[in-house]
Formats: C-alpha cells, sequence, structure tokens
C-alpha cells in the first residue's frame, strides 16, 4: 500500500486521487480518474463513499462538518477537492 502522506509534494489532488485508488482497489487500478467523472461512475459505493470520508478527515487532519456531508461535495474527484480547499481556507483563517 502506497503512503501517500510520504510525498510532501503531493498536492492536495495528487493525494486525494490516491485516497480514492486505494479504496477502489482493484476497481481503480490504472484506470484513468477524470476529475469531473462522478465517484459512483467510477465505481465508488456508498460502504466505500463513507470509508472516503473518513480516509480524508485522517489524510488531511481536519473533520469534515455534518453540513459539507453533501452529494455535491462527494460527486466528483473536483467537488471534494474543492470542499476541502474550503475548508483548509477555513482553517488557516482565509
Amino acid at each position: 500500500m502506497n503512503d501517500v502522506k510520504s510525498q510532501p509534494q503531493a498536492t492536495t489532488r495528487e493525494r486525494l486521487i490516491g485516497l480514492i485508488r486505494q479504496i477502489l482497489g482493484q476497481a481503480g487500478g490504472a484506470r484513468p480518474m477524470p476529475i469531473d467523472a462522478r465517484l459512483s461512475d467510477l465505481g465508488m459505493s456508498s460502504i466505500k463513499m463513507v470509508k472516503l470520508m473518513l480516509a480524508i478527515e485522517v489524510e488531511f487532519n481536519l473533520a469534515i462538518p455534518q453540513t459539507d456531508i453533501t452529494p455535491e461535495n462527494f460527486e466528483s474527484i473536483a467537488s471534494v477537492e474543492a470542499m476541502l480547499n474550503r475548508l483548509g481556507e477555513s482553517a488557516r483563517g482565509v
């Protein structure tokens, strides 16, 4: 299992795609991960989506507020990345 955290230069998107690939397992393999593709179309089930939320909280050292756990925020890689950027800015007080 690759440790995405060991890559300090990894971008938020790269780290997020790494988490998604880990959770999808062989289904995620080497297939392309278009950032605007629906996560459900990539093979993300509701159980795997919960695992993704928990993995994001650990990987990015944050708690996703209940109000941000919406289908819109977890529709695609791009929507999750946008949510993470908003949460990161909030944490930094930007």
